[in-house]
């Protein structure tokens, strides 16, 4: 159950749903006259943008976490109410109808102004915490400082495609191979006892040719396909720092103790001119 003493905690913190999905942060709640917190808004969408009403009757606190007893669709499709920092009784009785909750209890009490406003500006006299303040009732004597805290997360986008494809380049190659062939030789040799046979066998005066055939070796090419690689696509992820820079407000306490020094300046000049 949360209650009064969850305040504090409840700003910034994240909301999930009843099957542990984030729907996104508290940005203001919203409490009844016993300042016990019934509503919060959860901002939602790219960077917060939108915000939804979401009942906490039936949620819990735990982790640091708020975690809600609907589904993260049902939260963000509730109705549309503006979080000016008031809820009309006809405003909350359409968020109790959306919600379920029609009992007596639920739609006779009046919402107060949220408690904490993530946007709001303190200086024009929007409503924050009530305290021991001379322009409101006393509530407490000790007044809340709040701050503003930045959360950053990250969301996985398409940041581009890279495709595959596969098409043929015709370059030329060049090699040596070595290619023989014969030539024509004449050999000359005297008539020797040895050959003197081979010399005489024939007329003494003839006509005759001789022939040799020569031959040489021509350059062959031959192509054949084979595979020599498979290429894949795949993906590494690589992470790099990046700084991410914002504006956030904080609020001071400053002691005013004008009254006093005044007073006893007083008291000083008189016993000055005491006689």
């Amino acid at each position: 159950m949360i209650d009064s003493k969850n305040i504090n905690d409840l700003a910034g913190a994240d909301v999930y749903d009843e099957a542990d999905a984030k729907i996104g942060t508290v940005g203001q709640v919203y409490v009844d006259a016993d300042q016990n917190p019934v509503w919060v808004t959860v901002r939602t969408g790219l960077f917060g943008s939108s915000e939804s009403f979401a009942p906490l009757a039936d949620a819990r606190f735990d982790g640091g976490a708020v975690r809600v007893a609907h589904e993260k669709a049902f939260v963000k499709d509730a109705p549309r109410i503006d979080a000016d920092g008031q809820l009309s009784v006809e405003e909350e009785e359409a968020l109790y109808t959306y919600y379920g909750d029609t009992s007596d209890a639920a739609t006779s009490t009046t919402t107060e102004p949220p408690l904490f406003d993530q946007d709001a500006d303190r200086s024009d006299g929007a409503v924050a915490t009530e305290g021991h303040d001379t322009s409101g009732p006393t509530t407490d004597d000790a007044m809340t400082r709040s701050e503003e805290r930045l959360h950053v997360g990250t969301e996985r986008v398409e940041a581009g495609r890279a495709r595959l494809r596969k098409h043929v380049v015709t370059e030329q190659v060049s090699t040596t191979v070595p290619v023989s062939h014969e030539e024509v030789t004449l050999s000359r040799e005297p008539i020797t006892d040895a050959n003197a046979g081979d010399a005489l066998s024939g007329p003494a005066l003839s006509e005759e040719e001789h022939e040799v055939v020569l031959t040489e070796e021509h350059v062959v090419t031959a192509k054949e396909t084979v595979p020599v690689e498979r290429v894949s696509l795949g993906t590494e992820t690589v992470t790099e720092q990046r700084t991410v820079t914002d504006d956030v407000s904080h609020e001071e306490i400053e002691l005013d103790d004008s009254t006093t020094r005044t007073t006893s300046d007083e008291t000083d000049v008189d016993r000055d001119t005491r006689p």
